[in-house]
């Protein structure tokens, strides 16, 4: 039996018996409702809900301690002595790299596509609240961290929910608290071995094979996939094995690599047809508000842009916060604030550059029925012919990176669930090598799609806890605009010697 009849066999018979179990749980967590003519998922509107009461509660944090976050990644604000693993800037890398994806490439030109320019604009603003959102999850993450005897850190949702239940509503908040753990990392864990690995290995693959010769080519074998699968599995493991340290020495190179490369190239489309960008941004602008639009009109346009930024930048998801939490810091709301940055750089920068060279190029094949990545990969092939090679590279390094993060938020998620033994964590490296493998053998769509149902679903309850937690986010906010006050005074601060208290209000 050859192994391409053995994987097809695979996947029909995973397809057979999870497709039922996908298909409901994907009509629960995605259950949309009828609006001006369009669908609105539900999950998407808690979402950017969130991110409105955040925006509210904080004072438009994101806009006013914008400055201020790019100054601590730059390590302005660094501590002597904090406990943690990495600094301010490979903690950002590191959780950017979780999102940062296929989603900026492919899920943008589906926006454009369907919703029309104007969707875009909309992307953006959906972008702008989930600095908020996530500024609020990842300032937890690091107040309720463990730091172990061994100097590494563990956070996320598993932690911060117990914890700060717990902290806030005594003996019953936290028996809450360890049910939603454990439901948090189960979600985690799973979404990390199906999405955050095996779909990032399976489409890097496939965008592999389509510039070299496809099926026909150098590597569109059976055995080419097993080869391209096991090279990934490879790298992937020996970083994995270092830990969020050697993910974070590989993603702070990374993640400022692959996005300079594809931001120059969205550059150079754009420069190529300057004069065509005063029309594209009205494009975009009165697209958003055209009642004449596409797919539903003003709402249509609003619906599918927050969808796909919402899609994109994990904003109230829980996972980045895993990331974050190993960063080297005495005030948590310090980190929350580097977070804030996450979505402006993946929705704001990158996406908005990949909707304006779409709407610039204008490709022929944009409004047909064809795959994102085609589009997206047609618009800038009018300009760069030899584009698709650099889109191959783009594609690899946002996969590879996707797969890193992932593979050590699922390890977080796993040594919550079955403990930080030796044994244990191998075993977790060792089941995560494998599922990389399989990506390029597989496909098992039913599966991702079921994944992708199961990470949106811990939205619904972290988020609650979020609102419920709140209060302690501002607490932490103060703290750290106290020390900055102080430390731009020039009084020292986090070393032991007595520090006047600065009055600072949010």
């Amino acid at each position: 039996m050859s192994l391409e009849s053995v994987t097809q066999s695979v996947d029909e018979a995973v397809s057979g018996f999870f497709e039922p179990i996908a298909k409901w749980l994907g009509e629960v967590v995605f259950y949309a409702v009828p609006v001006g003519g369009t669908d609105l998922p539900l999950i998407v509107a808690w979402l950017v809900v969130a991110g409105l009461v955040f925006t509210g509660w904080f004072g438009f944090v994101q806009v006013r301690k914008f400055r201020l976050a790019v100054d601590v990644v730059r390590g302005k604000y660094d501590e002597k002595g904090s406990a943690g693993e990495v600094n301010h800037f490979q903690a950002l890398t590191a959780a950017v790299s979780g999102t940062v994806g296929l989603g900026n490439i492919a899920g943008v030109a589906v926006a454009v596509s369907i919703g029309g320019p104007g969707a875009t604009f909309w992307m953006i603003l959906c972008g702008l609240l989930g600095m908020a959102t996530k500024f609020v999850e990842v300032t937890l993450g690091v107040k309720y961290r463990e730091v172990h005897a061994d100097g590494t850190v563990s956070g996320g949702p598993m932690h911060y929910l117990p914890k700060g239940l717990a902290e806030r509503f005594g003996k019953n908040g936290k028996t809450l608290g360890k049910v939603l753990a454990v439901l948090a990392s189960f979600m985690i864990l799973f979404f990390g071995l199906f999405g955050g690995n095996l779909f990032q290995v399976n489409q890097s693959y496939a965008q592999l094979v389509s510039v070299t010769g496809g099926e026909d080519g150098a590597i569109g074998s059976s055995a080419g996939a097993l080869f391209f699968g096991i090279l990934v599995a490879a790298l992937v493991g020996i970083v994995l094995l270092g830990g969020i340290r050697s993910i974070a020495n590989v993603t702070s190179r990374l993640v400022p690599a692959m996005a300079g490369i594809y931001i120059v190239a969205c550059l150079i489309v754009i420069l190529v047809n300057v004069s065509a960008v005063p029309d594209a941004v009205t494009a975009i602008v009165e697209g958003a508000f055209n009642p004449e639009g596409v797919a539903g009109g003003v709402l249509g346009a609003l619906i599918i842009g927050f969808k796909r930024a919402a899609f994109s930048n994990e904003a109230g998801l829980g996972s980045a916060p895993i990331a974050h939490s190993a960063v080297k810091t005495k005030h948590p709301a310090s980190e929350g604030l580097v977070a804030l940055l996450e979505p402006f750089i993946d929705t704001v920068v990158i996406c908005t550059m990949t909707a304006l060279t779409i709407v610039i190029a204008n490709p022929a094949t944009l409004g047909e029925d064809i795959g994102g990545v085609t589009i997206t990969s047609d618009a800038f092939e009018t300009v760069l012919p030899w584009f698709p090679y650099i889109l191959t590279v783009a594609v690899m390094l946002f996969a590879i990176s996707t797969v890193l993060t992932w593979g050590y938020y699922g390890l977080k998620a796993w040594t919550y669930l079955f403990g930080r033994s030796r044994t244990s964590e191998v075993t977790y490296k060792v089941l995560y090598t494998v599922f990389a493998i399989a990506g390029s053998l597989l496909t098992l769509q039913t599966l991702i799609d079921l994944a992708d149902a199961v990470l949106f679903s811990l939205a619904v309850i972290n988020i609650i806890g979020l609102y419920l937690l709140a209060p302690v986010v501002k607490r932490e906010l103060n703290s750290f605009l106290e020390y900055v006050r102080a430390r731009d005074a020039g009084r020292e601060t986090g070393d032991g010697e007595e520090q006047e208290s600065v009055k600072t209000t949010v």
